[in-house]
């Protein structure tokens, strides 16, 4: 059934960004267990964008654009821009010293420095929007990086279907990553199983939200709450 099901996810677009240490002259590992991901989405006939946020001059700080605030450059709202023009948003880090890179954070950073915008309904600005993740390293530590990064997506707006996150890690200590022939990585079941669900479930709940023009607006718009509007909230009376 699986196989053969009539979805169309060809209007869906989706961005990943890898928050490698490594600029693209190199070889990423993360990169290539995204890739088991991106060519899923791209057989679906979904739009995909991909970067590197290390080969771009992102500033520190939380300011949409942080030229305005002195910085001599700052790439950061054309990646912005980037981004909003995905249905689906999937970070992807390397584990180092069991968290996420200085880049994946840098990136949660500037996302949130752009929270606070609305979007035509009222709501915050990533609310229709789906978030994943991707993890990769040599040490154990997918879960607990995963468990920081969908918490900081869905805070800002994101949502998250189940299983929104896949990774693969090889033996504690030194030892093949995931693009190394002697690792085997791309023959482990869990890790390809994993990694499928995601996608599907990325794209099932982006599908979702598109079709029904995003998230509704009822009790979540900020614009309604500013005006005055506050639906069924009132405090309680404690006596």
């Amino acid at each position: 059934m699986g196989a053969t099901a009539d979805f169309d996810f060809s209007n869906i677009k989706a961005i990943y960004i890898n928050c490698t240490l490594k600029d693209s002259s190199q070889k990423s590992h993360t990169e290539g267990l995204m890739k088991v991901s991106m060519n899923i989405m791209k057989s679906e006939k979904v739009s995909v964008d991909y970067l590197r946020l290390v080969d771009y001059d992102i500033a520190y700080g939380l300011m949409p654009d942080m030229k305005e605030e002195g910085k001599d450059k700052d790439d950061w709202p054309e990646i912005y821009e980037r981004i909003m023009d995905a249905d689906i948003l999937v970070l992807g880090t390397p584990i180092w010293l069991g968290e996420k890179s200085s880049i994946a954070t840098k990136l949660i950073e500037r996302l949130y420095g752009m929270s606070g915008k609305t979007n035509e309904k009222g709501q915050y600005i990533y609310y229709g929007k789906v978030g994943g993740c991707v993890i990769t390293g040599n040490e154990d530590g997918i879960k607990h990086c995963a468990m920081g990064i969908l918490y900081a997506m869905q805070h800002l707006g994101y949502s998250i279907p189940p299983q929104a996150d896949c990774g693969w890690i090889g033996e504690a200590g030194p030892g093949p990553s995931y693009l190394d022939e002697e690792s085997n990585a791309k023959n482990n079941q869990f890790t390809n199983r994993n990694t499928t669900f995601m996608t599907y479930n990325l794209l099932h709940l982006a599908n979702m939200l598109h079709k029904q023009d995003g998230f509704p607006s009822y009790g979540n718009s900020r614009s309604a709450w500013d005006d005055g509007t506050r639906w069924n909230f009132e405090n309680p009376e404690y006596r």
